[in-house]
């Protein structure tokens, strides 16, 4: 079965898209990590083979597993001239200084002529000691003081570390997309990759998109949650803006056709780091359970929307209870049991959700993906029955995103 099919956080996974660390974790210079949205560096042959393990994990679970950089490359090779136009795209979001300095990058990057190899290129960044600079007598002023700024790395394109945390790009919704528009100019041109797979590649092309990469706010793809078939969660964060939502709801409920959304509750969380996402607070392992930060625990504030009796309206009911009860409801479920990080140990939950110990990705009901360094969390799981798939993390984790973040289901089955 080709295109896009997910009704839900928990149904059986059948495909799924993955992004392998590569050389884009050896741009980061130790004093741009913040910028760069790294709070350190990874290890990049011991994250690759974490991560091959996690995608092996998934292949015996009968997944099949896509990457992402792989997806692109054969969009390019079935549309001529979807390269060159990708390359455009790129080359003018890339952030480049100087006026000649583009044209130099663009020949560049053409002498990678395997479509694959040119893709993991653009993802990795370019260094000024990989490109020929051009002789004063044919550069321009902009150039040569380009080329001796107080600039603190060697880029003139900056890498994208953060890609292998395939969740927040896009969202897969139903049989369609939210094409994000990003939180940072930094991650923003992840977006393009999907651009180009919905758009021309041969099982996705056509894909409906509910939110575009060029909407006036940002949004990823880890505040979006299936709750059920015709009922969605998305988190008001740091990273979403509560008018990227009402924008969503507009083209879920009047602009596009086939969409089978029908509510759609913004969970207002707090705008910080430690909840980053709304699959950074919880996550759904289970027909009636989740994981959950315990900070998250208490009274919240949750809005549903749902499409209004005039064309273009979107009414808005506010909810102000207990997790919960507003999961319970949303769901259609009784009995919703939270499963806190680290157990209600305050110590173990603050250093496990700090790795990301409330953020994994169920296979199926039951069957979930979590990092190894969480055991405390683990043995909770393990004592609800849960059956857990063991991702090695020392080094995956150092992004600052868990199994969940990691990976961007294509299809799954209905429940």
């Amino acid at each position: 079965m080709n295109g896009i099919h997910v009704t839900s956080e928990i149904g059986k996974l059948k495909k799924v898209c993955l992004h392998r660390p590569g050389d884009e974790l050896l741009n980061l210079p130790p004093d741009e990590l913040e910028r760069l949205l790294f709070d350190d560096v990874p290890y990049l042959e011991v994250a690759q083979q974490e991560h091959d393990r996690f995608a092996e994990i998934l292949r015996e679970q009968g997944v099949e597993v896509l990457y992402l950089e792989k997806l692109v490359a054969e969009a390019f090779a079935a549309n001529p001239g979807a390269r060159d136009e990708f390359l455009d795209q790129y080359l003018a979001e890339a952030g480049i200084h100087g006026q000649k300095m583009p044209a130099i990058v663009r020949e560049y990057l053409n002498t990678f002529t395997d479509d694959l190899e040119f893709v993991k290129k653009t993802m990795a960044g370019v260094a000024k000691s990989e490109i020929d600079m051009p002789l004063a007598s044919s550069a321009t002023l902009d150039d040569l003081v380009s080329d001796h700024s107080d600039k603190q790395s060697d880029l003139i394109i900056d890498p994208m570390p953060n890609l292998y945390f395939t969740r927040d790009p896009f969202a897969c919704v139903g049989n369609g997309v939210n094409l994000n528009r990003m939180y940072s100019v930094t991650r923003n041109r992840e977006t393009l990759y999907g651009k180009y797979i919905f758009k021309y590649h041969p099982d996705y092309k056509g894909t409906p998109l509910w939110f575009r990469r060029d909407a006036p706010f940002h949004t990823e793809g880890g505040d979006v949650l299936n709750l059920t078939r015709t009922d969605l969660a998305v988190g008001i964060s740091q990273r979403t803006q509560a008018a990227a939502i009402d924008l969503m709801a507009q083209n879920i409920f009047w602009k596009t056709e086939g969409c089978e959304i029908e509510k759609i509750f913004a969970f207002d969380i707090p705008a910080s780091r430690a909840f980053m996402h709304l699959d950074t607070v919880f996550t759904q392992i289970d027909v009636d359970k989740f994981t959950i930060h315990p900070a998250i625990m208490g009274t919240l504030r949750v809005y549903e929307m749902t499409k209004g009796a005039v064309e273009g309206e979107v009414d808005i009911k506010e909810h102000t209870d207990s997790l919960e009860k507003i999961l319970e409801y949303a769901t259609g479920v009784d009995g919703i049991k939270l499963i806190p990080c680290g157990g209600g140990d305050p110590i173990a939950a603050a250093r496990e959700q700090w790795n990301d110990g409330s953020n994994t990705l169920c296979v199926e009901p039951g069957t979930i993906c979590v990092y190894q360094r969480n055991n405390v969390t683990n043995e909770v799981l393990y004592k609800e029955g849960l059956n857990l798939l063991v991702v090695p993390s020392a080094e995956l984790s150092r992004g600052r995103g868990g199994p969940r973040c990691m990976s961007m289901p294509f299809q799954r089955e209905d429940l």
